[in-house]
């Protein structure tokens, strides 16, 4: 109730302040401007890689309200930020289409990651100039909390994967996620031992939680198609919740001959971008679930889209795990979609909740996700705990052609 009546008097015009946050006058926000973005290094983060990049981005506006988005590397996020200046911050997919269409051929992966991370902020400003979270935005709550999974339990003191997996469960997480034996390291990987012994290791797993799909398996894509078929099919008994990335990821068409040996539940999509590399999947009922996730597909409008597509084909949604903020902006778009089956991917089995951020941008407790109902992702940075790197005043002195339909609508070049 008190949330509506700011809103309401916002969309009046009256000088409210919620949380902190100037709520502004509705005339006032259709003129807002973007002016700057900077972007920050994420201290400690041990992946500063251009295809798992995650930076923190700014967007400042001139109405004072500055919004916080996570995700791609420098150079990308320079040259999708600057063609965002001088933007008005609310017409998101305008945006999003302009970026997304506007320099010659479609984004590849690694710049959806950058154009996520600035999309994120743009709904995190628009939240914060209403005064209303990003979910209400997005239609409004549908559920109370996010079901998690673990990958990894870092809670747990346990020195054995099974023990550690029983802790998972009793802390209140679904489902305990594991990878295939070996892989890693300088030995070389036999990849009919290890179906072998991924198998042997299924089935303790199994015994361990006692069954009722408390585990999961990820096959890392490490295994050719005979070998994760032989996997999938002695495994199919033990009913784990799902089996992912069962072969490489090149080729999703390669599920059509995939699926009908198979009955295991299937999840792919982490390696994925936007809605037009699953779409055959879904529309196909070719996967039970899919793995995409924020910002690596383009934002939180874009893994709506995705979520409307899965609705419609009774596939559910299990997002990998990217970074926190991320994670903070996934319980808005699943706490506001349809009710299909989700879970959010936890590294470790718990939030991160890095420095720079307030302790309290993500609600976690028993295993779950809660939606936080502060304006906007809820989520406060301090630049002084993390790295400046650059910031952005200007649009790009290369702007490639823009073709607009009569009605304003952007279109390919």
């Amino acid at each position: 109730m008190q949330r509506r009546s700011f809103l309401k008097s916002a969309m009046l015009g009256s000088a409210a302040v919620l949380a902190g946050f100037p709520i502004m006058k509705a005339e006032a926000v259709s003129k807002m401007k973007i002016t700057k973005i900077r972007y920050y290094a994420a201290p400690g983060y041990n992946k500063p890689l251009f295809n798992q990049a995650r930076g923190i981005v700014e967007i400042e506006t001139d109405g004072g309200i500055i919004g916080i988005g996570e995700g791609g590397s420098k150079d990308l996020i320079e040259q999708c930020a600057q063609m965002m200046i001088g933007e008005d911050p609310f017409r998101i997919e305008h945006i999003w289409q302009n970026v997304y269409r506007g320099m010659f051929y479609p984004p590849g992966r690694e710049k959806l990651h950058a154009l996520g991370a600035l999309e994120m902020a743009l709904w995190d400003i628009k939240g914060k100039a209403l005064g209303v979270p990003v979910y209400d935005l997005l239609g409004g709550a549908t559920r109370d909390y996010v079901e998690c999974y673990a990958t990894g339990f870092r809670a747990s003191k346990a020195k054995n994967e099974e023990d550690r997996a029983r802790d998972c469960i009793a802390a209140g997480l679904r489902t305990y996620r594991i990878g295939p034996t070996g892989g890693n390291g300088e030995t070389k990987f036999d990849f009919y031992e290890n179906a072998k012994k991924t198998i042997e290791l299924c089935k303790r797993m199994d015994a361990a939680v006692g069954g009722g799909g408390k585990w999961a398996i990820d096959l890392h894509t490490r295994f050719d198609t005979q070998e994760a078929i032989k996997i999938c099919t002695a495994i199919e008994d033990l009913e784990p919740y799902f089996v992912e990335d069962p072969i490489r990821s090149e080729n999703p068409g390669v599920y059509r001959t995939l699926r009908p040996m198979l009955k295991v539940p299937l999840t792919v999509g982490e390696q994925f971008g936007d809605r037009w590399e699953v779409n055959e999947l879904i529309e196909n009922h070719l996967i039970d679930y899919i793995r995409m996730t924020v910002p690596n597909t383009g934002g939180i409008t874009e893994f709506k889209k995705i979520a409307a597509m899965c609705e419609t084909h009774y596939v559910g949604i299990i997002p990998h795990f990217t970074g926190p903020l991320a994670t903070a902006s996934l319980v808005h778009a699943l706490g506001s979609s349809s009710p299909v089956r989700c879970m959010i991917e936890l590294a470790g089995g718990e939030p991160e909740r890095p420095a720079y951020f307030n302790e309290d941008f993500v609600n976690f407790k028993n295993g779950k996700l809660y939606l936080n109902p502060s304006p906007g992702l809820g989520v406060k940075f301090d630049p002084k705990k993390a790295t400046f790197v650059m910031e952005v005043t200007s649009k790009t002195k290369f702007p490639h052609p823009i073709l607009q339909s009569p009605d304003g609508a952007i279109h390919n070049w």
